[in-house]
């Protein structure tokens, strides 16, 4: 427990301090879209591309329980369609975002602490919370939920395909929206905004933690996309625990 408290703690005393940063100092919305750029535009491609197999792989799965239990894989398909909105097509599509973009940011941070960037970028007037964390915050709110939409519509249709072209089904079955409600597409957005603000504060934590040489680097740089995934995964038992004991 007093693991979990600090692993959370962290980003939350930093994102406390941020946004007081970030009302004296103001926010720089042009670093603001060059770190949107960072973190969407260069991880869209892993997103969609690592989807469309988690797509794939999906409905291969679907068809091996349809084979033993139903007899029929368009069945299950509504079923898993609801899951990927739900459940699969955000969380997967965060934790493939944080591999990448939390170990970007983690690495670029702690690069300028052990060059001694951001102690020059304090005595300079400059604010490293505002200048170096808030953009990134900024672009993991915007980032993080529209590569999980795409990522969702990637494994969406690799799974169509794959059902119609290799398991000879209507692959519209997997595209069947008959049990996705308005809570579901609430659950699936909680956990996007969610991980987007968590992945660029876990990465800040680690990467400002770094001192010394290559090494603290490198350390920093794994300490953030480990965090970043973890954190990733824990969001999503969170929302989806607590949309359970309120029966939504």
């Amino acid at each position: 427990m007093k693991r979990v408290l600090a692993f959370f703690g962290a980003p939350t005393v930093l994102l406390a301090r941020t946004a007081r940063a970030t009302a004296r100092e103001g926010l720089s919305w042009r670093e603001s879209v060059v770190q949107l750029h960072e973190l969407g535009g260069r991880s869209v491609w892993l997103v969609m591309s690592g989807m469309a197999f988690f797509g794939a792989v999906l409905v291969t799965i679907a068809n091996s329980q349809a084979r033993r239990f139903v007899g029929n894989v368009a069945v299950l398909g509504p079923a898993y369609f609801e899951l990927l909105i739900r459940e699969l097509g955000p969380v997967v599509s965060a934790v493939l975002t944080a591999s990448r973009a939390g170990a970007g940011h983690a690495a670029e941070l702690s690069t300028m602490g052990v060059n001694e960037q951001i102690e020059a970028l304090e005595m300079s007037a400059g604010d490293p919370l505002a200048d170096l964390v808030a953009p990134r915050v900024v672009a993991g709110l915007l980032g993080v939920p529209l590569l999980c939409v795409l990522g969702t519509v990637a494994a969406t249709l690799s799974a169509s395909a794959v059902a119609g072209l290799v398991f000879g089904v209507d692959g519209r079955a997997f595209m069947d929206p008959r049990y996705v409600d308005g809570w579901d597409l609430l659950a699936a957005a909680l956990k996007a905004v969610a991980c987007g603000l968590y992945i660029p504060l876990a990465a800040a934590v680690a990467g400002l933690r770094a001192r010394g040489g290559a090494e603290a680097v490198g350390e920093a740089t794994t300490d953030g996309v480990v965090a970043a995934s973890l954190g990733c995964l824990l969001i999503d038992f969170a929302v989806s625990l607590g949309f359970q004991v309120l029966r939504l």
